[in-house]
């Protein structure tokens, strides 16, 4: 399931870095809010949720999540141990959380650029969210 959680964190990333490019440059440029633009919004979220789902059925059976149930306080002072039991997994939620809130909010807008700017705005706080706090040592 780490694998799994691995490399779908890849396709996650690729397609959340697409989805605020094409939203600031919809919203830059003033284009017309198309079918295909719903679709990688639409498709961003599918996709960030299943990872969510994996990243949570992987952290309840990790060491790290047994480590914190066993001696908090230890994983708290250990930096490596603390992103991994902690921050990761909270950032990583917040992050679909903003996905989340953006998709819906766009659905209100009436006008192109406040769709993509919603998108931008709120897809964008999450990609931050996320590179902030990858285990990037665990990556490469």
């Amino acid at each position: 399931m780490k694998d799994i959680h691995s490399y779908w964190a890849y396709l996650v990333l690729a397609i959340l870095v697409f989805a605020v490019v094409n939203a600031i440059i919809g919203f830059t440029q003033k284009k017309q809010f198309k079918d295909k633009d719903l679709r990688i919004g639409l498709f961003t979220l599918i996709v960030a949720h299943i990872q969510l789902l994996i990243g949570l059925g992987w952290y309840f059976m990790s060491p790290w999540f047994q480590m914190l149930k066993t001696d908090a306080a230890s994983v708290m002072k250990d930096k490596a141990a603390r992103l991994l039991a902690v921050e990761h997994p909270v950032m990583m939620i917040l992050a679909i959380v903003f996905i989340t809130i953006g998709w819906s909010k766009h659905k209100k807008k009436t006008e192109d650029t406040a769709k993509f700017k919603t998108f931008a705005i709120f897809y964008g706080i999450a990609l931050l969210l996320i590179l902030s706090k990858i285990p990037w040592s665990n990556w490469f």
